[in-house]
C-alpha cells in the first residue's frame, strides 16, 4: 500500500536544528518544519530575534525554542548540541542557513575586485562555508551518523552555479558549499545521512533589499535586471521554500535521494539570452 501524501511530509518525530532561523529565509524554514510536525531548535547570535521566532511557532501550535551559539565555533556549537539533546532528544534534521554577504567583499566601481583583503576574503569564507555548512555539519552530522539517521540541507544561492557581478567571494563560498554537500552525500550515504541542498533564487531579505529596492519601494536597476532573467518574472516568497526543504527533511518523501541540488528560483538558471 503506498504512503498516503500527508503521511509522506509528517515530521511529528523529528528534531530539526536550523542554523540562521532568526533571518527572513531560515525563519521561514523554521515555521515551515514546525508545522510539518518537527520539534525545531533555533540555533543563531540574536537572542531577541531567536526568541522571538521560536514565540511565533509556538502561537501557531508548534514547538521550538531558541539556543544561542556561533556556528563557526566548534565549542559554542557543542554546547548547543548537548542543551538540545537535553531538551528535545538527538537531532535528526539540520538546515544550515546561516550567511549573507559583506559590503566589504563588494565590488563596484569604487572597490576593485583587487582591493579586497585577504582578511575580508576569508572572514566572508568563515560566514558563509565554515559556518554555513563545515562546522555544523561536523558537529551534528558526525553524530546523526553515528547513530545512522539524518537528514542535512544546505542553503546554496544561484551564484554558486553562474557567479554574480559584485558579490565574488558569496559567489565563492556558496560554490565551496555546493561541493561540500556532494562530498557528505557520498561519504555519509552508508551510514543512513542524506546530504542536500537547495539553491533559493532571488527573495528579498535584510541582506539584499537596499540593493534591490529604492526607498519609495521601486526596483533597483539590479533588481530590474534579474526579474529580466527570471522566467516567472518575479522574486520569491520566503515561504516558497518550505516544500522543497519538508520534501528533502522528510525520509518518507526523499529517502533515496542525496547529493542533490534543488533549484527554487523562478527558472533564473534556465535563461539564458
Amino acid at each position: 500500500m503506498p504512503t498516503s501524501p500527508v503521511s509522506l511530509f509528517d515530521l511529528s518525530q523529528e528534531i530539526a536544528v536550523v542554523i540562521g532561523a532568526t533571518g527572513v529565509l531560515g525563519g521561514a524554514l523554521a515555521e515551515g518544519l514546525a508545522a510539518a510536525g518537527a520539534q525545531v531548535a533555533i540555533l543563531g547570535r540574536n537572542r531577541e530575534r531567536g526568541e522571538a521566532r521560536a514565540k511565533l511557532i509556538a502561537s501557531s501550535g508548534g514547538r521550538a525554542q531558541f539556543f544561542e551559539a556561533d556556528a563557526i565555533d566548534r565549542v559554542s556549537l557543542a554546547r548547543a548540541h548537548r542543551a538540545i539533546e537535553q531538551a528535545f532528544g538527538p537531532p535528526t534534521i539540520l538546515v544550515n542557513a546561516a550567511g549573507g554577504n559583506d559590503p566589504k567583499v563588494t565590488v563596484t566601481a569604487e572597490h576593485s575586485f583587487d582591493a579586497i583583503t585577504v582578511a575580508d576574503w576569508k572572514a566572508n569564507f568563515d560566514l558563509n562555508l565554515v559556518g554555513g555548512a563545515l562546522v555544523p555539519c561536523q558537529e551534528f552530522g558526525g553524530a546523526m551518523a553515528a547513530r545512522q539517521r539524518g537528514s542535512i540541507i544546505n542553503i546554496a544561492s544561484v551564484s554558486a552555479h553562474l557567479p554574480l557581478s559584485r558579490v565574488v567571494t558569496y559567489s565563492a563560498a556558496k560554490a565551496a558549499v555546493l561541493n561540500l554537500t556532494q562530498f557528505l552525500a557520498r561519504e555519509w550515504a552508508p551510514r543512513g545521512v542524506r546530504v542536500n541542498s537547495i539553491t533559493p533564487g532571488f527573495f528579498p531579505a535584510e541582506q539584499n533589499r537596499k540593493l534591490l529596492f529604492h526607498e519609495d519601494g521601486s526596483p533597483t536597476p539590479r533588481a530590474q535586471s534579474i526579474l529580466n532573467h527570471t522566467p516567472m518574472a518575479r522574486f520569491g516568497h520566503s515561504d516558497e521554500l518550505i516544500g522543497a526543504a519538508v520534501f528533502l527533511a522528510s525520509a518518507k518523501a526523499s529517502g533515496f535521494v542525496t547529493g542533490i541540488d534543488l533549484r527554487v528560483d523562478g527558472g533564473f538558471l534556465a535563461q539564458t539570452i
